[in-house]
């Protein structure tokens, strides 16, 4: 008999479950995709059936197609989508579509948070007060669906939900709840100050565990649902972002994660609660009990990629597309790309600047603008990194991972404009693995998350900085941070310009 956990990553479009042995491999894989609604412009929702639907048909297709006997199916835990808005009644029955990440309805509420709170909030819960939380979103239902909300009973996030799905049992655990900006990060307990401020009850809030705690066994109802056992053992889980840092194998303080996606994240592990980023990065509470992470977020990262891509290339092969920028040079022959195609978050928390272009000429070619987006996507992961600088923050390695990742040289280009040296990841899995490993942990597998980490991760090849254009980069990359304030306000007339087209 050969036991696995399962690691369920609950992404934003589809849900990836992946059944992990005791020594770290991947044995099986299944994924199922749903859909995501844009009722208004800003507006992103989407049916928490869809994740209880994608994940199930994926674990019944990992019984059936894969062999996979559930007796054998030890625990279970989540990676999920951060910040999502899941509104449950007096009977846990959800009352409107969730409320997504990516969806910025809500910028008065953030103002309102900053009014009232001010310095107080970020010092409680070491963030600002940005459209793609949690706490903005329940205050827009509070205040723009009223009739909804006095139904409301409790909140959960999109992994919650789903595992109270599975278990019959609310929770959350810490790193998904640092992200509602709700928490006292530092205490681990939900702030009284923001309860009491905004109206909100404690009995709104729900109770709150470690990621590698057991939240439950597979209830009867879900077993005759799914397939699985109910002697299966259901654990906390993480954030996608703390769940892939742990699987990323980011462990200690010496090192950061590049995380090309859709949008882009530059994480650093982080060993004390003292460290103060005064709002301007991300700080939240680890997968790794009473330890924590910061994060910077560039909104479009891969996305601008993909969209320069789809309008230019389509027909191009990612590898061949990545690869023609090799025909330019180290900054792009003087062109420039801000990669704000969709507002920017860090270090510009700016939901209407939009991307430019800055330096074409006639002698520009394709392979130009390929390099300038690559290149412009990793200065907006350098902005990142300059504020860990301003703070003191030493780090000499970067784990890079995702699209980023899959190409030599976009890895070499990240280790000349960091200046770091650059690491990959022999079997990259991120936020699934990570989740399994934590589902390995809580049965006793292993130690510790750290344990697992030591005995699963395994580094791939490193690329070092070539002095030549580190230096070269160095000069492109003072330019490169002139461009949001000479654009921002261009950025923002346009894009009022075109508001007032669609009515």
């Amino acid at each position: 008999m050969t036991q696995v956990v399962l690691g369920v990553d609950l992404g934003t479009s589809s849900v990836k479950v992946s059944a992990v042995d005791r020594q770290g491999q991947i044995v099986a894989q299944q994924s199922f995709d749903y859909p995501l609604t844009q009722p208004h412009p800003g507006w992103s929702e989407q049916n928490p059936e869809d994740w209880v639907n994608g994940t199930t048909v994926a674990i019944v297709n990992l019984i059936l197609k894969d062999g996979l006997n559930p007796a054998d199916i030890a625990g279970i835990s989540y990676s999920g989508q951060m910040h999502g808005l899941v509104l449950l009644d007096d009977n846990n029955q959800v009352l409107r579509p969730a409320i997504l990440w990516n969806d910025t309805r809500t910028t008065s509420q953030t103002q309102e948070i900053a009014e009232k709170m001010s310095e107080e909030f970020v010092a409680i819960t070491r963030n600002l007060a940005l459209e793609g939380f949690t706490l903005p979103k329940i205050l827009w239902v509070k205040e723009n669906e009223p009739e909804i909300f006095k139904q409301a009973k409790m909140f959960l996030l999109p992994k919650d939900y789903l595992r109270y799905r599975m278990t019959g049992n609310l929770a959350m655990d810490y790193s998904d709840a640092a992200g509602t900006v709700a928490l006292d990060v530092v205490h681990k307990v939900w702030s009284k100050a923001v309860q009491k401020t905004f109206d909100l009850p404690a009995s709104f809030f729900p109770e709150l565990i470690e990621s590698t705690d057991f939240a439950g066994y597979i209830s009867e109802s879900y077993a005759t649902f799914s397939g699985l056992h109910t002697s299966t053992k259901v654990f906390g889980g993480a954030a996608d972002n703390a769940a892939g840092a742990v699987g990323a194998g980011l462990l200690n303080a010496n090192m950061v994660m590049s995380s090309i996606g859709t949008s882009g994240v530059v994480a650093k592990f982080e060993d004390r609660a003292d460290v103060d980023y005064k709002g301007d990065i991300h700080f939240f509470n680890h997968a790794i009990p009473n330890k924590f992470y910061s994060m910077g977020v560039t909104l479009a990262a891969g996305d601008a990629n993909a969209w320069f891509k789809s309008v230019f290339g389509e027909d191009i092969p990612f590898g061949d597309w990545v690869n023609e920028a090799a025909q330019s040079l180290v900054g792009a022959n003087g062109l420039i790309f801000t990669p704000y195609i969709s507002g920017e978050r860090t270090p510009y928390p700016d939901a209407d600047i939009r991307a430019s272009f800055t330096g074409i000429d006639r002698t520009h070619q394709r392979a130009d603008f390929i390099r300038a987006v690559l290149e412009g996507i990793i200065f907006s992961f350098k902005d990142i990194m300059m504020i860990y600088d301003r703070e003191g923050a030493n780090f000499d390695t970067v784990v890079a991972i995702g699209g980023g990742a899959k190409s030599s040289l976009w890895l070499q280009i990240q280790a000349d404009i960091f200046n770091k040296k650059v690491t990959t990841l022999v079997n990259e899995q991120g936020p699934g693995l990570g989740a399994a490993m934590l589902a390995a942990t809580g049965l006793g597998w292993y130690d510790s998350v750290q344990d697992a980490a030591n005995k699963i991760i395994k580094f791939g090849t490193t690329y070092y900085p070539n002095p030549e254009a580190v230096a070269n980069y160095d000069q492109v990359y003072a330019i490169y941070q002139t461009i949001y304030a000479a654009t921002k306000e261009i950025s923002h007339e346009l894009l009022t310009y075109r508001r007032q087209l669609k009515h």
